[in-house]
């Protein structure tokens, strides 16, 4: 009996299993791949709205001084504001009016300036959050004793400034003015003021 043609096929049979086991093999899936970066739009910073009615209070620095020299003071000065803007795009338009108290003076002067109060134009800048503005507009002072006969002196005040927005509603600054106060009895009166202030905007 021939036994080589059943071994042949059985050796080949049990060589050839792993190569076709190996064929039957699940396949193996790609890996999954990774997502295309998202561009993302960058913030663009907008300019901030001037536009509304404010109000505050200021503390600041005053010195006043008579053409012909018989006063030379100068002390605190502290008071409130009132005032409008309305926001054009880059310019910015308001108006303004204030009342500061001053502690210009001594008891013994006769030119003690018990108080000034203001309304004035503004005119600035939109920079955002920034504000630089210049202002100018009528001025009056109130002196503690009579001069000349009289108590109240009319003027016109001008100066510049810079508010800033914290907040939306929350603005600070610093002004400084300049007051001219003319017939203070024989003589005339300037009055220089720089001024911290801070306001809410509604």
């Amino acid at each position: 009996m021939n036994f080589k043609t059943p071994t042949f096929a059985l050796t080949f049979g049990l060589l050839a299993a792993p190569a076709f086991a190996g064929g039957l093999a699940m396949p193996v899936a790609d890996p999954v791949a990774p997502a295309a970066p998202v561009a993302v739009a960058p913030v663009v910073a907008t300019g901030s709205d001037w536009s509304g009615f404010y109000a505050g209070g200021q503390l600041g620095y005053g010195e006043a001084e008579t053409d012909d020299d018989t006063f030379d003071e100068d002390g605190a000065v502290y008071g409130g504001q009132l005032g409008y803007n309305y926001d054009f795009g880059k310019l910015v338009l308001g108006g303004e009016v204030s009342y500061v108290g001053t502690e210009i003076g001594d008891e013994d002067s006769a030119t003690e300036i018990d108080g000034i109060a203001t309304a004035k134009l503004r005119a600035g800048y939109d920079a955002g959050a920034f504000l630089p503005y210049v202002t100018a507009g009528y001025a009056s002072a109130y002196t503690a004793d009579d001069i000349g006969g009289e108590d109240q002196f009319d003027g016109y005040v001008y100066g510049a400034g810079v508010d800033y927005k914290v907040t939306e509603n929350i603005v600070v600054g610093g002004e400084v003015l300049q007051h001219e106060f003319e017939d203070l009895g024989a003589t005339d009166l300037e009055t220089t003021t720089a001024a911290a202030r801070v306001s809410y905007q509604f």
